[in-house]
């Protein structure tokens, strides 16, 4: 089984690909299977998300690409920068992970939020799309995802076909 230990240079011709939600790219303890079916076991260091893009090496040397799942997320966009400004202020203020990008946000499907943000002016489309949050104000994200009544156990991931 192919151990993944670190974060490493991209290589031009990885190993294999890790595709990941959200929600499994902020663990640090995972049993999952890379793209190919082969199983693969995620043990690196905690409290840091996992972008689409990067590439981490295995306790053999061997270099897997991570991506981005796409998954059911609300894409959120204003009338002017003002609205989405408020828009992500409210967000914030709730602690919700935030994807910013060039004249719109996404966060994770779910109505409250959905309703909240009608509410503001917000126009929300709910689409299928790689969710790639903000990692937080200082730089390694919230590890308290991870730690939580998890005792360091190793999480089970199968994707879905």
């Amino acid at each position: 089984m192919l151990t993944l230990i670190q974060r490493c240079d991209p290589v031009a011709e990885p190993y294999g690909e890790l595709l990941l939600p959200y929600d499994l790219r902020i663990r640090s303890r995972l049993r999952t299977r890379l793209a190919s079916g082969e199983e693969a076991v995620l043990r690196t260091e905690r409290g840091a998300m996992l972008r689409g893009g990067e590439h981490l090496k295995s306790d053999d040397g061997r270099v897997v690409r991570v991506a981005a799942a796409a998954e059911k997320v609300m894409h959120i966009v204003c009338a002017d920068r003002f609205e989405l400004t408020r828009a992500a202020y409210h967000l914030g203020n709730r602690h919700v992970p935030v994807e910013i990008g060039e004249g719109y946000l996404r966060i994770a499907a779910g109505h409250v939020l959905g309703d909240m943000l009608t509410g503001l002016g917000a126009k929300i489309e709910e689409i299928d799309a790689p969710f790639e949050p903000e990692s937080g104000a200082y730089g390694g994200g919230h590890g308290h995802h991870d730690e939580a009544g998890h005792g360091g156990r190793i999480h089970q991931y199968q994707q879905k076909e």
